[in-house]
């Protein structure tokens, strides 16, 4: 079973079960992963919808920050749960461990030393941890912390 069904699937069983907020989420997540696929004219494999996923949540993580800045605890929680939803579709996070051991790997290839090379570095270790969930911020933040900037 594809992603994709699985989300058309899901949202079946959230309107038998009358779960609102889920089945708002989820027909959010389908029509992101249908619209993407008009985009590029034919049906999504697994690996693009966890593409979307992935911007979905950033998306959310994003409107979060916003709305607690803002103090809009009501948005805060709706996006809170969306945020739940999503990520049972994407493979686990990669730990903070992981990060370290790929960003020092990365480091080690690329002979970085100083922060102007982050972008060499960042390129470096992003596909390493593809498979794995990584939040961009987080490495970021290991990669500066590592050329000490």
């Amino acid at each position: 079973m594809s992603l994709s069904d699985k989300v058309s699937a899901d949202i079946t069983a959230a309107m038998k079960a009358k779960d609102a907020p889920r089945l708002s989420a989820l027909r959010m997540l389908k029509a992101a992963i249908m619209n993407k696929g008009v985009e590029k004219g034919r049906d999504l494999e697994d690996a693009e919808v966890l593409q979307v996923v992935s911007s979905l949540v950033k998306q959310r993580r994003d409107s979060i920050e916003q709305f607690s800045k803002a103090g809009r605890t009501d948005l805060v929680d709706k996006e809170t749960g969306e945020v739940a939803v999503l990520e049972a579709y994407l493979p686990p996070a990669a730990s903070a461990d992981e990060i370290e051991a790929a960003v020092s790997a990365a480091i080690a290839v690329t002979g970085a030393s100083s922060p102007k090379d982050m972008g060499k570095v960042m390129k470096a270790v992003m596909p390493k941890l593809a498979g794995k969930n990584a939040d961009g911020k987080a490495v970021n933040e290991a990669v500066r912390r590592k050329l000490g900037a």
